[in-house]
């Protein structure tokens, strides 16, 4: 049995670097030099190989990524594999890629919206045969969309999704209450009891509101850039007054005021925005009372619009100038597939993007895995990736909320200042 588990794994591997040499080719686009990798296993006496590994921290503190690499070189006899496991945020991979592209890791964690930037720099290999095959064949439209660049091409595996989603105290607020913001608000609470969260992120969070009504940066396809930004229409100053509302709403607390942990755990606060990884915080301090649901509709015109928040998942990237490209390729597919998402959903928690994972009894019974899907499914929008979104969008759209707290921006000016900022995504 262990022999032919060993055939398979050399025949997939096989298969993997033979697909990626038939769609070899040169790219000129956004002076991109990346090309796939095409080496190909040898025979006879192993292969030493030496594979560096930037993970987070979280999937090397539990020993996740240690497991991983000794079963994958328990399947791999044709290679004696040396693994160099380094922690590396996804959210800073692409700061220290491109610092020295030749001296990064062979494999890399990243947050899909890094991805065009690594793309344009030739820091991340363009995949093919069943690496690709197998992100298009078992994950979603939306999941495969994450790490498909500007020109088409495959270029990472998901492994989990990245969004967030709404929390509320079941003793403030009911399931019909957290539909809608409107109900949100309107629900009648105690003295110091607020009602909800505002939290811009740095501009993360504040996209729901603009993208739910309908706005967009750059066309439908977030890459036009002579489409520019529209939130300076009519629906837009329409959302901004509806900020400038909320945010001065005394039932509405401001980020950064106080904590959410620590009004949550006195039953202060009705509802709030936050992704999976603070799960554990906030049900340890509620328990039971602990609620989940996708973000809620609002109204600032008169019409209802479902929040869409961004979505991007987190995906697993091969440097293009590995020295052992066959063997990163190969480990990159095996740290992504079925098998892995599982023991990383069991380990750490994180919701699988492949399907048959998704469908499996355990990940169905957990709350959060249904209300993350519930929230790409029907409130959520693809988090452009492009180096002009990134290089504009996130120094400007944080001083929206800002200057709505501190008074800068009110409803005597919002066409002023959004037609501010929406010069300010042009690209010239």
């Amino acid at each position: 049995m262990k022999s032919s588990r060993r055939i398979f794994a050399l025949l997939a591997a096989l298969t993997l670097l033979l697909g990626m040499t038939a769609c070899t080719r040169k790219s000129n686009d956004n002076n991109n030099n990346n090309q796939n990798v095409t080496q190909s296993p040898t025979g006879g006496a192993p292969e030493k190989v030496s594979l560096k590994i930037w993970a987070p921290e979280n999937q090397i503190q539990t020993g996740t990524v240690d497991a991983m690499c000794k079963t994958f070189s328990e399947l791999h006899p044709e290679w004696d594999i040396t693994f160099t496991v380094e922690a590396q945020g996804e959210d800073t991979a692409k700061e220290s890629v491109l610092k020295d592209v030749a001296a990064a890791a062979d494999i890399y964690f990243f947050s899909s919206d890094q991805l065009q930037e690594l793309v344009n720099a030739g820091a991340i290999a363009r995949l093919g045969g069943s690496a690709k095959s197998m992100v298009e064949e078992t994950m979603a439209d939306s999941v495969v969309a994450t790490v498909t660049a500007e020109d088409g091409n495959l270029y990472a595996i998901p492994f989990t999704h990245n969004t967030f989603f709404m929390y509320y105290d079941k003793s403030l607020l009911d399931e019909d209450d957290v539909t809608s913001m409107e109900k949100i608000m309107a629900k009648q609470t105690g003295d110091k009891v607020y009602n909800f969260y505002f939290e811009s992120a740095g501009g993360w969070k504040l996209g729901c509101w603009y993208y739910g009504a309908g706005l967009h940066i750059y066309g439908e396809s977030q890459n036009d850039y002579e489409a520019g930004c529209n939130w300076n229409n009519p629906t837009g100053v329409a959302v901004t007054n509806y900020l400038i509302d909320l945010i001065g709403n005394p039932k509405c607390v401001y980020d950064g005021d106080i904590s959410v942990s620590e009004l949550a755990g006195s039953h202060r606060l009705g509802a709030w925005f936050d992704g999976s990884w603070n799960y554990k915080l906030y049900k340890d301090a509620l328990g039971d009372d602990l609620g989940l649901a996708r973000i809620p509709t609002f109204n600032p015109d008169g019409n209802d619009y479902q929040l869409k928040g961004f979505y991007s998942t987190k995906a697993i990237g091969v440097n293009p100038k590995s020295a052992y490209p066959a063997a990163a390729v190969a480990f990159a597919a095996f740290l992504g597939s079925e098998e892995m998402q599982m023991k990383r959903y069991t380990e750490t928690a994180q919701i699988p993007t492949n399907l048959n994972a998704v469908n499996s009894e355990m990940v169905q019974a957990d709350e959060v895995a249904r209300v993350i899907l519930d929230e790409v499914n029907n409130a959520s929008v693809k988090q452009p990736a492009n180096a002009e979104f990134s290089q504009r969008y996130w120094s400007n759209a944080g001083a929206i909320p800002t200057e709505i707290r501190s008074g800068v921006l009110n409803k005597n000016n919002v066409q002023e200042k959004l037609d501010l900022f929406v010069n300010s995504m042009k690209v010239k």
